[in-house]
């Protein structure tokens, strides 16, 4: 079986290209040209590394299980180095006096600490006298990581930071949205270990492209009143973003969100119109979550045309009584579904473009109003595998309708 997640053919639009907007009504075209998910908007990379600093085999456990293998002793702790060896394949780092070494004596990182402003300075000036520099703050975390982070960009040195639980570290890492290199978890509880790896996980979302898919549209119909899930993220969405939302997780309609402007309303760049309470919404980690169990502070994932995602969080979530559309779509002999509420600010994403490139052989795409879709139309639409139990992919035979 292939891994859970949102994933079939390519998807016909290259990356670069075009996004063009329908505007309700009128039917204009706003933003031409523009080049879907050209946004500019820094990401936290993904080759982030985690030393970890702990007494308890079974952190050592669960971090070896993680492919996290350099461990942080003390002189006080060294004599685990040998038991711990017998276990699994680790890297041993000894911390003295401020100085980290392996078990030649090599020098690896400097530790510096920072207490004050001039404590910041004192760390900016081991930039160059190692290959790593590690920060321990003990008073102001954010805005020295954030000074830190600023001040070793572009060198030739790396810098982690101490954190005492997965919360810490992602503090780090999203520092000014580039983040440390790595940080050193000190930690006697495993599950620190399960939520830090959890986290880097799910922000490998977006480096990557989810497999997208033309389908074409098959039946549109006003249906009764329905209660629909408007979604406020606390992220501004780009044009021809939105997120994926089915009423089958199998099949999952790329939702545009309200970023557009027109003479009748004005731009919601944060919120997606997403659907009725019973239908599924992508989330990071390649699982899915009814619309109706969104919460504030929860993430998911937003996707562009091109399949590009990231993860972003709900601010809040409106759940709101409101005449619905259904619409199927059908790809490759098999039909998929999903309610809409019956609004001109309402979109799909939709290849305007689908057989024929334009210039620079790129293909255009899209936001067409739900109220304008008919019969041959196509749209986007994501895949996945299998069946879903609590969201996760599983292996099952299940009939839809």
């Amino acid at each position: 079986m292939m891994p859970s997640g949102l994933m079939s053919h390519n998807f016909l639009c290259k990356p670069g290209a075009n996004m063009t907007m329908l505007l309700p009504g009128e039917g204009k075209r706003i933003r031409r040209g523009q080049a879907i998910g050209s946004g500019k908007r820094a990401s936290v990379k993904l080759d982030k590394k985690v030393w970890v600093r702990t007494q308890n085999k079974e952190v050592m456990t669960a971090s070896v299980e993680r492919g996290w293998n350099t461990f942080v002793f003390t002189p006080e702790t060294e004599s685990l180095v040998t038991s711990w060896q017998a276990l699994s394949r680790i890297r041993p780092v000894i911390l003295r006096d401020e100085v980290f070494t392996d078990l030649e004596g090599n020098a690896v990182a400097l530790l510096g600490q920072v207490t004050s402003g001039l404590g910041q300075e004192n760390v900016k000036a081991l930039v160059g006298q190692s290959e790593t520099v590690v920060m321990s703050a003990l008073d102001w975390q954010i805005i020295t990581a954030e000074n830190m982070v600023a001040a070793f960009q572009d060198t030739n040195t790396s810098l982690f930071a101490t954190a005492a639980n997965a919360h810490e570290a992602r503090l780090y890492f999203e520092a000014l949205e580039k983040g440390t290199d790595g940080v050193v978890l000190q930690t006697e509880d495993p599950a620190e270990v399960v939520s830090l790896k959890a986290y880097l996980a799910s922000r490998s979302d977006e480096e990557n492209r989810i497999s997208l898919q033309v389908g074409t549209v098959v039946r549109v119909e006003p249906t009764g009143l329905g209660d629909r899930v408007c979604v406020d993220l606390c992220n501004i969405m780009n044009p021809g973003e939105g997120l994926l939302v089915g009423s089958f997780a199998r099949g999952l309609f790329l939702v545009h969100s309200e970023c557009l402007t027109s003479d009748y309303v004005a731009s919601r760049p944060f919120r997606v119109n997403a659907g009725p309470v019973h239908a599924y919404v992508a989330i990071p980690g390649g699982r899915t979550s009814y619309l109706c169990e969104l919460r504030s502070g929860t993430e998911v994932l937003a996707v562009n045309a091109e399949g590009k995602t990231r993860p972003v969080t709900v601010g809040r979530v409106k759940i709101e009584s409101r005449p619905l559309m259904l619409v199927e779509v059908e790809f490759e002999g098999t039909t998929y579904s999903l309610f809409l509420q019956n609004a001109e600010t309402v979109c799909l994403v939709s290849p305007s473009a689908s057989d024929v490139p334009s210039r620079q052989d790129r293909v255009e795409a899209a936001a067409l109003p739900v109220t304008r879709l008919k019969a041959g139309d196509k749209v986007v639409i994501g895949l996945q595998g299998g069946a879903r139990h609590t969201g996760l992919e599983i292996d099952e035979f299940i009939v839809e309708k």
